[in-house]
This record gives structure tokens, sequence and C-alpha cells, in this order.
């Protein structure tokens, strides 16, 4: 290859470089302005997020108290909050500026079929940290807490003399319990990503709706698998995730089935359809 060639191919490399740069810098300076507005509403956030398990330990008379262990925990759950907060506020702006970047590399026909998940993909986001936060934690936080009684019980039949005086109440740290919210909210959300990731890989014909149904038996296990890695740590969590997630993979088979035969349709057409292969 002549200097002139490695020259010219060096040249496109360089500006594709320089545009990866300036897209990172958008969003970067986008996140660091969210991150600014997240930290001054952490409080409403906060106040939003503790709402299901306030609402549980009101229905039990319980005060929503929290501690502190340390003196600066309550500094940095604020400052997560306000990452969070930050992130998901500026996400449209990160998503349309990689979509900038990589639409150029794309046929037209590609940008078309690709852009409808890049928009589905924070629709099901949402939908998956709703039910978390609709769903989900008022269940888990009942059941959690019902254990309060039992070791009540068991404290007071292990010794009838303090039997009037026996008390387990719940003091949670700030900390721990927005740990436990966002474990949910975030395992929630990502998995109901699952039709998003497996239908794109329909689209690209890297899977099929055949395959899918014949590995059944074989995703069953792969999502208590998964939903025992990402949950709590407790069963009752593993569970209902495995619940909302089994579903969304047979919905993703039918709608790999839907594009299937739009595409058997489309090549029947234009007489390139092929018939598969059983094998």
């Amino acid at each position: 290859m002549s200097v002139d060639e490695l020259e010219g191919s060096a040249a496109p490399l360089i500006e594709h470089l320089k545009e990866l740069r300036n897209r990172i810098l958008y969003s970067l300076a986008a996140f660091v302005v969210c991150f600014i507005i997240g930290y001054y509403i952490w409080e409403y956030v906060f106040a939003f997020l503790s709402k299901p398990l306030c609402d549980v330990m009101t229905a039990r008379h319980q005060a929503c108290d929290m501690q502190m262990i340390a003196p600066e925990e309550g500094f940095f759950v604020s400052l997560r909050i306000a990452i969070w907060a930050g992130f998901a506020m500026s996400f449209p702006i990160i998503a349309f500026q990689m979509w900038r970047f990589v639409a150029p590399g794309l046929y037209k026909n590609e940008r078309y079929a690709f852009l409808p998940f890049l928009l589905a993909s924070p629709v099901m986001f949402i939908i998956g940290a709703g039910f978390a936060y609709l769903v989900v934690l008022p269940f888990a936080f009942t059941f959690f807490l019902s254990y309060q009684d039992y070791f009540k019980t068991a404290l007071a039949e292990g010794n009838s003399l303090v039997a009037a005086t026996t008390s387990v109440v719940y003091h949670g740290t700030l900390e721990s319990f927005f740990n436990l919210t966002m474990r949910f909210v975030l395992a929630f959300g990502l998995c109901f990503q699952l039709p998003v990731l497996l239908t794109l890989m329909g689209r690209a014909g890297l899977i099929s709706s055949k395959g899918l149904m014949a590995t059944r038996k074989y995703a069953i296990v792969g999502i208590l698998v998964l939903s025992s890695m990402i949950a709590p740590p407790d069963v009752t969590s593993m569970l209902i995730l495995f619940a909302a997630i089994y579903p969304l993979f047979e919905v993703s088979i039918w709608i790999i089935v839907y594009f299937e035969r739009q595409r058997e349709i489309r090549e029947k057409a234009d007489g390139t359809w092929q018939e598969p292969d059983d094998e």
C-alpha cells in the first residue's frame, strides 16, 4: 500500500475518532447538568422511592424511621440518588448521541429496522422498573417485615417472663434500604429488556422462533439461574422475577414469528424466498 493510500485510510479514521470524542463530550456534559439537577431534587426522589416501604410500615402501625449508622451515610446515599437521577434524565440525550454516531454507518433500511428497538429499550426499562415499584416492592416489604411478628412470637415463647415486653421492630439504615430498592428496580428494568434483545437478534437472523421454541426447557433453567443472581438473596424475590421474565420470553417468540412471516411474504413477493432447511 502506498503512502497516499495510507494517508487516505487514516483520514476517515481520525474523523470518526473526532466524531466519537464529540459525542462522548456531549453525553458527559448532559450527564453533569442532569446530575446537578438530581442533587437538588434528591430529597423528592428519596421520598418517592421510600413510599412503598412507608405505606407498608404505616399499615402495620409502625413509624417509617430509618437510621444512619455512619456520619457520612446520608451524604453518600444522596450522592448515589443524584447519580441515578442524573443518568435517568440524561439517558435520552446519551442515546441520541449514540444514534447520531452509529446511524451514518447504517443503510436506510437498517436505520428503520434498528430505530424502533432503540426507542423500545427505555420504554421497556421504565415498564420493568414501574412493575417493581408498584407491584413487587410493596409485596416484598410486606413479606420481609412480617418476620418481625415471627421473631417476636419465637422470643415470647422462649421466655415467658419477657413476653409482655418482647419486641422486634425494623429500624433499617438508609444504605440498606436504598440498596434493596435499587436492586429490585434495576433487576426488573434490565430483565424487561429481554424482548427487545431477542427480537433484535431475530430481526438480524441470529436466532429463529423455532430455535427458541426448541430451547424452552433450557430457557427456564437459565432464567432461574439469572433470577437467583440478580434478585435480592431470597427465594420469593427470585420466583417473582422468574414469573415476570419467562412470559417475556414467550412474547419474544411470537414477536419473532410475526417478523418471520412478514419477511416470508416480502421475499415471496420479490421472488427471493428460499424454503428453510428443517434440519
